[in-house]
């Protein structure tokens, strides 16, 4: 058990530290996103830097990182719990990131990742991904903020484990989810309070 625990933690924060929005800036764009914009490394910023396909891309593979994290973990002999702790490793991987002087996202794409990750790997419906996916986008289509849809989207699956009481692990680790990416959007929702927060325009 601890061996696994061990392993997972150590796969998915390394895993989870891979700065795709700056890999993708450089290689491409020439541009180091964290230099620009809000300065984070995540899809968001990436795509206000360095445009929608951009975003997309960074988005993408900030999400697979953690599936790939969690299939992984899931091949252990104490495959769920270590498929969790590999997930929420990641997340901090991808916040703290060991290869960009920890400074990395808010954790919103590796939640989605956590959560297809866990649906393909384990005896979870795809419905915990595309739920959550949802609210975000009535979210932001209604009120146009990425930062509001994305918190919304964490408490709304939080919200919904621990009302079905359908996992209590899935429940505490969405809760820890949750819990980072308030702490990650903290500017964000002090502007909001202020009504300073930048409003997309594109949907």
């Amino acid at each position: 058990m601890v061996i696994d625990i061990t392993i997972s933690l150590i796969a998915g924060y390394l895993l989870g530290s891979v700065p795709f929005a700056l890999v993708i800036g450089k290689l491409f764009y020439h541009t180091d996103i964290r230099k620009h914009g809000s300065g984070n490394l995540g899809g968001g910023n990436a795509g206000r830097v360095l445009g929608k396909k951009a975003g997309l891309a960074v988005m993408t593979l900030d999400i697979l990182k953690v599936v790939l994290a969690i299939g992984i973990a899931s091949n252990l002999k104490h495959g769920e719990t270590a498929a969790i702790c590999s997930g929420l490793a990641a997340a901090l991987g991808h916040c703290f990131p060991v290869f960009a002087g920890f400074k990395g996202g808010k954790a919103v794409a590796t939640m989605y990742g956590f959560l297809f990750g866990m649906a393909l790997f384990s005896n979870f419906t795809l419905w915990i991904f595309f739920l959550p996916l949802l609210v975000f986008l009535v979210v932001l289509y209604i009120w146009k903020i990425i930062a509001l849809a994305s918190i919304s989207s964490a408490v709304f699956i939080t919200g919904y484990f621990l009302v079905t009481g359908e996992s209590v692990p899935m429940t505490a680790a969405l809760f820890l989810f949750t819990v980072l990416i308030l702490v990650r959007h903290r500017k964000n929702i002090g502007r909001m309070i202020r009504g300073e927060e930048n409003r997309i325009s594109w949907m």
